[in-house]
């Protein structure tokens, strides 16, 4: 004879609590880690100085009224950190974007069409090739007035060949699963396969591409502004504020370590958010019921 042990009522199961946790932790850390972006997008509605106006002496050290410093003209730098982020978080959104959206759609199509794939694969393997910095530079002198337009651009079409290459290669093993070849056989277009068959499958691959694109569009953008392409004096750009600061950095090390450190902190928070919201188990979207 066996006792049998009595379950409490209301009591849910231990394997569907375990289920919740990760879940939860992961909410946990895509709110932490998303702090930060945030903080770049409101940074101006709590920046306690204008970022033209001179607050202390230039290059002076962190003292009352300005927590962080002055930079080379005493403006505060804890000021023009907050105001330097915004620009810099948009433009990288709008490359990662549109680079994810057309790369989704045209690494799937390619896949679906073997020869259009063969065509956009030499062509994105011959893109591939450029330069991001020369590329920046040749856009930059074929338009002396883009600005940051100018490298939006150029980050856009830098990055979408790799993209598209990402995308196909794990669209690939898709293309001949049987829902995508019946719905092939009932007549469907190559747009409706790979927005409703193919896609939904590709979520984790899509949103680790996006997380991605935003930190390389990151990394170029600030580059480009290093190199005073893009934004121009006296604008507050994190990246402008490395390169005009550098020769103060013994006087005031903050006023180059504290927007070198927001742009860190700007690419690894956002990967962090794209990786923790990405499925965990994207392997098994493929085998549709």
């Amino acid at each position: 004879m066996t006792a049998t042990v009595p379950v409490a009522a209301g009591r849910p199961p231990r394997g569907r609590r375990t289920r919740r946790r990760p879940r939860t932790r992961t909410l946990v850390l895509a709110a932490v880690a998303a702090l930060p972006l945030l903080l770049a997008l409101a940074g101006p509605l709590i920046a306690p100085h204008t970022v033209d106006t001179p607050v202390t002496a230039p290059f002076a050290t962190a003292g009352d009224g300005a927590p962080l410093g002055g930079d080379q003209l005493g403006r505060d730098v804890l000021s023009r950190v907050l105001h330097g982020g915004t620009l810099l978080v948009v433009s990288a959104l709008v490359v990662a974007v549109v680079t994810t959206l057309t790369a989704a759609l045209v690494g799937c199509a390619a896949v679906l069409r073997p020869r259009l794939g063969r065509v956009i694969e030499r062509t994105a393997d011959i893109a591939i090739l450029l330069p991001p910095l020369l590329g920046i530079m040749l856009i930059a002198l074929a338009w002396p007035g883009g600005g940051r337009r100018a490298v939006i651009v150029a980050a856009i079409v830098l990055g979408t060949p790799y993209a598209i290459r990402v995308v196909a290669a794990a669209a690939s093993p898709l293309a001949t699963a049987g829902y995508v070849e019946a719905a092939l056989a009932r007549g469907e277009s190559t747009g409706y396969v790979a927005l409703r068959e193919i896609l939904p499958n590709l979520r984790a691959t899509v949103l680790t591409l996006f997380g991605l694109r935003f930190v390389e569009a990151v990394y170029v953008i600030s580059m480009a502004g290093f190199l005073q392409i893009g934004p121009q004096p006296p604008a507050s750009d994190w990246s402008l504020m490395v390169r005009e600061n550098a020769s103060g950095i013994l006087l005031n090390p903050w006023a180059v370590i504290a927007p070198s450190l927001a742009i860190a902190l700007l690419a690894i928070t956002v990967n962090l958010v794209t990786v923790s919201l990405a499925p965990d188990t994207p392997a098994k979207a493929v085998t549709r019921p």
